[in-house]
């Protein structure tokens, strides 16, 4: 701990515990570094005759030895006035203005505390525990080093930069361990990120939970790992993990290690080589290791410091003529003039002044705060009556009110001011541990993270310059699961983090099309799922087209039939005047043969994409060509029922039967159809449609009905006269003849009937284009079994045995038949 205060006192005091009491556990060079920089810089002050003219800086320098007990007694001693009669006095003001210090969070929470008592302010250089903002508890804290809450935003960013979802975490058992590693895993579970494990390492750690830790690592499928600590704390995990040859892990390390030269040497390069991690800024002050460098034992017989750094530099026991004797700890004796230059530690490397370039912020802010309370002109002031405070004769709480308004720019360019929270800008180095050519550890900077720019700018740097662990340019992975590719999604396992996930196969109508999706994305209603899952296609359209195999046979069987109807229409064109062809009205005949062409070629409007004309015409000719070939096979059946009966004494009912009463009935019947289909079409005609709901990979292209009681009247009347046509003929097909028709016609009636009963299911049961299929073939079935039954044995009689083809072999039969 540094006190500053300004009574003219520029030399050394150092305070130690007394003999037989227990002394600080070894010398630690890094401190003693930052005392001997304060040192120096005040005395830089003091040299300095505009900064504070007329005003002499002391200083009085205190170890702690890093304990709370210690911290906060000799934090209490500073605070006292001097020895009184060997006892110390408490007064109403206390004796220091202000303290610089300590190093750690911990340590400075508990002087912290203390202090507030007599609201004397505490500037710490390297306490960044994010604790130490909250100014109900520390209100007279201040900090030139930023808040570890930016350093784990920074570092969370970081992990989400190169994509590293499954991390594990290690952190000192102190404030800066827990707090860091806590606000670090609430900032990257925030951002998707899973934490694999969180790691304490005990202040005293036992090797056997050293070996715990290492296990815990080792075994984890976690790659990365962000570590929050100091390099005492972490170091012997470091050693373990050296030992062990852990060569696999990517270390991203904390600003209180990151240039840890105790651990960056030459021996853990294998390991720790490529560690990322963010860094305080650094300042170049090669003035200072001149100062370093000049410090000598001798010149300095009250500093007891000066002795223990000489013995641990040199490894040599006290030798000096001015100093007590004491047991020997080495074969050598010290002589007090060796040369520090000639040695290389700690102590003068200022190649990383980083801690002590927050050492230079903490006195020259303190240095502008009292500048500014000595402009102070009386009647201006800031305090009560607009007084100002006295230099001579400081108050902690005058100090205070300046340090929250101190704003200056130092000799390297950087703006230095605190602000409510007591807290400087967060602007940190990201380092990067690269390998020189002998295998030493270099530290390069690869980037920045400044607080006080827009986020999006916050984080900069190229990764292009960064090496990886095992001297790779390739970002190593760290994840719990691999991304699930574009066609898959993520499926969370049962009782684990999100980011440990199965990858499953997205189902039919569903796709992906980026790397690890939660949910599949359900394709529109005319799409579906490509076969890789990664892209919704057009669905395939569907309906019996003329391309297809079976519309080409279809549509040759309807043509086949037309030019069969044709050609039985030219047998009776050529042979009208024959007895066969004019036994039973060749008209009907004619008028039979051109429904059923008309019946061949409805069929063919099934057949092609449908539209909202065809699915019109399709069903009314459907209909109507039907009704007309009915009509006629019914009113031909009439008139050969009727012809037979009229033969029979005082029957005259061959009267109502004649050409014009057939041709009535026939047009009476097809109307009747024809105001069906006209109404149909009038109220709710057929209209294509695309039945989606049917296949989900593809879309049926049909006609839908649009009514279907309409449709029902028009089967419905068809099967009525079609009954009609069966039961006329069956009742005449006993009736004497040489070629009785209606056997015939019965025998067609009931090929139809039977082809339209079965119809019913079949059309009910098939799928999608086949639905089309099988109505078709009902059609041709039932047109092909009338003109084959009817016309087609008359036709045999015209061309093979036209003997029989007269009114002498029709007429005989006719009379004797029994």
């Amino acid at each position: 701990m540094f006190p500053i205060h300004s009574k003219g006192i520029n030399e050394l005091q150092a305070y130690r515990e007394k003999p037989g009491k227990k002394q600080c556990r070894g010398f630690n060079f890094r401190v003693f570094r930052w005392s001997q920089a304060m040192i120096f810089f005040i005395e830089e002050i003091n040299r300095n005759k505009t900064l504070l003219p007329n005003v002499t800086l002391g200083y009085a320098l205190y170890d702690n030895c890093g304990i709370e007990v210690q911290s906060m007694k000799t934090a209490l001693s500073m605070i006292t006035l001097p020895l009184k009669n060997g006892e110390k006095v408490c007064h109403e003001n206390p004796s220091i203005p202000i303290i610089i210090g300590d190093s750690g969070s911990s340590l400075s929470m508990a002087i912290s505390r203390l202090l507030n008592l007599f609201k004397v302010p505490l500037i710490s250089y390297f306490a960044s525990c994010a604790c130490l903002s909250d100014k109900l508890q520390f209100p007279y804290f201040f900090r030139t080093i930023p808040n570890d809450a930016n350093q784990a935003r920074a570092l969370a960013y970081l992990v989400q930069y190169f994509g590293w979802n499954w991390v594990g975490t290690i952190g000192a058992d102190d404030d800066y361990g827990q707090v860091g590693i806590q606000m670090f895993i609430d900032e990257v579970t925030r951002l998707g990120v899973c934490i694999a494990y969180r790691l304490v390492i005990p202040k005293v750690a036992s090797m056997e939970k050293i070996l715990e830790i290492v296990r815990t690592i080792k075994e984890s499928t976690a790659k990365v790992i962000v570590a929050f600590s100091i390099e005492e704390d972490i170091y012997p995990i470091i050693q373990e993990i050296v030992r062990q040859n852990i060569t696999d892990k990517q270390w991203v390390a904390s600003e209180a290690w990151v240039t840890s030269t105790l651990i960056s040497v030459k021996e853990n390069a294998l390991s720790l080589a490529g560690t990322i991690g963010f860094a305080i800024q650094r300042a170049e002050m090669p003035e200072l290791k001149d100062f370093l460098q000049s410090l000598n034992p001798l010149s300095k017989p009250d500093n007891p410091f000066a002795r223990e750094f000489w013995e641990a530099q040199f490894q040599c026991t006290k030798g000096f003529d001015i100093l007590p004797t004491a047991p020997m700890h080495y074969n050598k004796t010290c002589t007090g003039t060796e040369r520090i230059e000639d040695k290389t530690s700690i102590y003068n490397d200022v190649s990383q002044l980083r801690v002590t370039y927050n050492v230079h912020k903490a006195v020259y802010a303190v240095a502008h705060a009292l500048h500014n309370l000595q402009a102070c002109e009386n009647g201006k002031g800031p305090f009560q009556n607009k007084t100002c405070g006295d230099i001579y004769n400081l108050q902690p709480w005058q100090v205070m009110h300046y340090l929250q308004e101190v704003r200056y720019t130092n000799r390297f360019g950087d703006v230095v001011h605190f602000d409510k929270y007591g807290d400087p800008v967060a602007v940190y180095d990201i380092i990067n541990w690269q390998r020189n050519a002998d295998g030493s550890i270099k530290y390069v900077t690869i980037g920045h993270f400044d607080s006080s720019l827009l986020l999006a700018e916050q984080l900069l740097f190229n990764k292009n310059y960064i090496i990886w662990n095992r001297e790779k340019n390739e970002v190593p992975k760290s994840v719990c699961t691999e991304s699930c590719p574009a066609g898959y999604r993520k499926a969370t396992r049962v009782g684990q983090p999100v980011c440990c996930y199965d990858c499953v196969f997205c189902a039919d109508g569903t796709i992906t099309n980026m790397t690890d999706q939660a949910e599949c994305i359900q394709c529109p209603v005319d799409f579906w799922s490509s076969e890789n899952r990664t892209s919704c296609v057009v669905k395939d359209t569907e309906y019996l087209s003329y391309s297809g195999a079976f519309g080409i046979a279809l549509a040759t069987i309807s043509i086949l039939g037309v030019f069969l109807t044709m050609a039985v229409a030219a047998i009776f064109l050529k042979h009208k005047d024959t007895p066969i062809v004019r036994a039973n009205n060749s008209e009907l005949s004619f008028l039979l043969l051109f429904s059923l062409g008309c019946c061949f070629l409805c069929a063919l409007t099934f057949i092609g994409h449908p539209t909202g004309w065809t699915c019109c015409l399709r069903h009314t000719s459907f209909g109507i060509s039907f009704a007309l070939c009915l009509s006629c096979v019914l009113s031909k059946t009439a008139v050969v029922l009727m012809a037979f009966r009229a033969t029979l004494p005082g029957n005259n009912i061959a009267k109502w039967f004649g050409p014009v009463q057939q041709r009535l009935s026939v047009f009476a019947c097809a109307s009747a159809q024809i105001i069906v289909c006209l109404v149909w079409l009038a109220v709710s005609p057929p209209v294509e449609v695309k039945n989606t709901w049917l296949y989900k990979d593809r879309i049926i292209v049909e006609c839908d009905m649009g009514s279907v009681t309409f449709f029902c009247f028009v089967l419905g009347y068809i099967g009525c006269l079609a009954c009609c046509c069966f039961l006329l003929a069956f009742m005449a097909r006993k009736l004497p003849d040489n070629f009785n028709e209606a056997k015939l016609i019965t025998f067609s009636m009931l090929i139809f009937c039977a082809v339209w009963i079965t119809f019913i299911p079949a059309y009910m049961s098939s799928p999608g284009k086949y639905t089309v299929a099988v109505e078709i073939f009902a059609i041709l079935s039932s047109t092909f079994g009338v003109l084959l039954c009817i016309f087609v044995p008359k036709c045999y009689i015209i061309i093979f045995l036209p003997k029989r083809n007269s009114k002498k072999y029709l007429i005989p039969q006719t009379k004797s038949g029994k």
